[in-house]
């Protein structure tokens, strides 16, 4: 009947469970209650975090088309992003940039800035999982940086750390991650809402992995979040540092719950029931008699979900419990009532039965009449008395406790931070109102918080609207300025093209004119150019005749001086047959005197011969050389004549090609006329348009103008609005 639990422990707890059985059903809602809320708040955070994320990286990458500049970014430029992100997000620790080298190039930790996650940092496998675009939220894991960065939001603090990473991309490939450090125990804070605990002194939220997709070294049942019995805080007794003492051993931790601790019972070593169940079914409801055991060996009751954050590759699990003996410690009003009501009718026939043994010893009637009345009266005085003093007063006083509480927060002007004090009351219904006080307070006071941030969030996006729209206003002003300015310069614009637009009609007609005429002479500059081609053909056949004369000239030339070599050689003969005939003579003596004498004449004769032979041919070498050098002059004369015919050809060509680009002229005067028609029509359109934007920048300064109204009054409201959540007294942040 008392399965684990052994009669000694079991007995009590199931007298509880039968007292309260009528409570087992909205036992389950409250778990049920408290699982989903507590879930919605994690992922409603997650979700809040990645909105500012990617606010931050579009305001980073506005204005500059490549991604990989962002590494370029002043620790001005940085600072002033980041600036209105962690106003928001309070829970970042620090926000840093990481490029695709993995080097940490902007950080609001200045010490961390150049430095590189490496393949052995257990960050490395989350920012590699950014690689396919995807935003990734990794952790939990331990690192000694966020320990020295310090605390955000919590006022507990250790390595433990959530990263949120968002990748940065150029054209499709990843450049780096924009990166937002959080301290773990921010999640605890979440789900530990200390003041909201319906069952305080047992009552436990805690994460736990499910089904690890990127921390696969992670095992399932491994916690993720800090536990209310880490320390002494709450505890005041057995924690997990210290060690929590079991009929099986000692449960401890070293420095986290995180990661450290697994969630098994100490009398099996598996995963405690609770877990176990809510993995392998998704969720799990258990809250009869005799529960589970925890990993402290203690009999709980509670619900387990499990989920998955925003963009975590990893599923996860929660589970909201309390202890089995403070949930149905719970003795009702009615139960308390019905003992005394008992205790009074055993009093009173007990006592009846007294005073009938005393008038059965033979009482006189009227003695014992009138003893049983005394006795009833003082019997029914002590029972009332006994009702009220243990009844109907306490309850009625702790009524008026809860009266009075209600009544200072319903007044509209309550004081958020204050709690009922549960100790004050008796394990019963009161109680247990009180408990839904204080957890509709903490609630409230949570709204409230959320109002005043978002009030003071909108106040300042109203202060920067109404600022936005001044400046608006005054660049739209600005804006009509230079469009009025425009519009006249356009309307001179097309003045002056109506201008340039007759100047081109005239210009084309001149033109006209000019090539008519420049084509006329053209024609007669080609007439004379083909009578030039003409003559110098005459001349150079004349040449060619002359060239011919001078060529036989030179060949007759060439003939009489072969005469003359004949002449030479006549004369050589000659003189030498006079030599023999003076040889002759001299032998003859005086007969040959005579003969010897003319001899002698004839050798003269042949001398001057030979010596006019001589004078001739050379006279004639002197005159071939001067024939030979007109002809050459004559060849070049020709060859010139020939370039000049060629020239004469070309000149004439180029006449009509001139011809022909007069035509051209034309033709383009006439494009530039017809394009200048276009542009006046242009003109004309960009004049409607102008005066179309006029309107338009003039309906614009309206909206503009209603804009700045609209922001004023909004800006009215809100201080309204946190005028009203000002008069509530709020902490600042809610603590575990």
């Amino acid at each position: 009947m008392f399965d684990w639990l052994g009669f000694r422990k079991g007995l009590p707890l199931w007298w509880s469970f039968r007292l309260n059985r009528e409570w087992k059903e909205d036992t389950g809602h409250v778990f049920e209650g408290i699982a989903q809320h507590r879930m919605h708040i994690l992922q409603g955070w997650a979700e809040d975090y990645w909105e500012h994320m990617q606010r931050l990286r579009s305001q980073l990458l506005e204005d500059r088309e490549d991604p990989a500049a962002l590494a370029a970014l002043s620790p001005g430029e940085w600072e002033e992003a980041c600036a209105a992100v962690r106003k928001r997000g309070k829970d970042f620790s620090e926000l840093c940039l990481v490029d695709g080298q993995m080097r940490v190039v902007c950080s609001t930790y200045p010490e961390h800035v150049g430095s590189f996650i490496t393949a052995g940092d257990a960050l490395h496998s989350g920012l590699e999982a950014t690689r396919e675009g995807a935003p990734c939220l990794f952790g939990p894991y331990a690192d000694p940086l966020t320990e020295a960065i310090g605390p955000s939001t919590s006022e507990f603090h250790d390595a433990m750390t959530m990263m949120f990473l968002l990748p940065v991309a150029e054209q499709g490939v990843w450049a780096g991650a924009l990166c937002g450090r959080v301290p773990n125990d921010v999640l605890g804070d979440l789900i530990q809402r200390e003041s909201g605990h319906i069952y305080p002194d047992s009552g436990d939220n805690y994460i736990f992995m499910a089904k690890p997709g990127l921390n696969r070294q992670v095992e399932p049942g491994t916690a993720l979040s800090r536990s209310r019995f880490e320390d002494i805080t709450f505890t005041h007794g057995d924690n997990l540092k210290d060690g929590v003492r079991t009929e099986y051993g000692i449960v401890r931790v070293e420095r986290h719950t995180e990661l450290e601790l697994v969630f098994n019972d100490p009398a099996t070593g598996e995963l405690h029931p609770g877990v176990r169940n809510t993995i392998a079914s998704g969720e799990n409801l258990f809250v009869e008699f005799p529960g589970y055991p925890d990993y402290r060996h203690v009999p709980v009751i509670g619900k387990g979900v499990t989920f998955r954050m925003p963009h975590c590759p990893d599923t996860w699990g929660m589970m909201c419990e309390g202890d089995l003996e403070e949930v149905y410690r719970i003795r009702s009003i009615r139960w308390k009532l019905k003992r005394m009501h008992l205790g009074a009718a055993a009093a009173g026939t007990v006592l009846n039965a007294v005073m009938f043994g005393l008038l059965a010893k033979g009482l006189p009637l009227a003695l014992g009449i009138l003893i049983v009345l005394i006795g009833n009266l003082l019997l029914g005085a002590v029972v009332v008395g006994i009702l009220e003093r243990k009844g109907s007063r306490p309850t009625a006083a702790h009524l008026r406790v809860l009266n009075r509480f209600i009544r200072i927060n319903a007044e509209g002007k309550g004081d958020l931070t204050q709690r009922l004090d549960l100790g004050r009351f008796a394990d019963d219904e009161v109680k247990a109102i009180g408990r839904w006080v204080n957890n509709m307070i903490d609630s409230l006071e949570a709204i409230m918080l959320q109002v005043k941030q978002a009030a003071e969030d909108v106040q300042i996006s109203q202060l920067v609207q109404h600022e936005g729209a001044r400046s608006t206003g005054s660049s739209a002003e600005r804006v009509s300025g230079s469009i009025h300015s425009m519009v006249k310069g356009l309307r001179a614009q097309l003045q002056d093209i109506d201008v340039a637009k007759d100047v081109s009609a005239e210009m084309s007609h001149t033109l006209q004119e000019l090539e008519e005429a420049a084509s006329r002479q053209i024609a007669v500059a080609q007439g004379e150019v083909m009578q030039i081609g003409g003559k110098m053909k005459e001349i150079e056949a004349k040449i060619g005749e002359s060239h011919e004369t001078i060529r036989g000239f030179m060949e007759t030339t060439r003939s009489v001086g072969s005469l003359l070599q004949s002449i030479e050689n006549i004369s050589n003969q000659t003189n030498l047959l006079s030599l023999n005939a003076s040889i002759e003579a001299a032998r003859a003596g005086e007969h040959g005197l005579g003969f010897a004498v003319v001899a002698g004449e004839i050798r003269k004769l042949a001398e001057l011969t030979r010596q006019s032979a001589l004078q001739i041919q050379s006279t004639l070498q002197l005159i071939y050389g001067q024939v030979e050098v007109s002809f050459q002059s004559m060849n070049e004369g020709s060859q010139v004549i020939a370039e000049g015919t060629e020239r004469v050809a070309t000149a004439a060509a180029m006449l009509g090609e001139a011809g022909a680009n007069e035509n051209l002229k034309q033709q383009m005067a006439v494009e530039v006329a017809a394009l200048m028609e276009r542009v006046a029509a242009v003109s004309v359109e960009n004049r409607q348009i102008s005066l179309d934007v006029e309107g338009m920048l003039r309906e614009l300064q309206g909206d503009i103008g209603r804009v700045r109204s609209a922001s004023i009054h909004a800006e009215s409201i809100t201080g309204a609005l946190l005028k009203r959540v000002n008069q509530f007294r709020l902490t600042e942040s809610q603590k575990r």
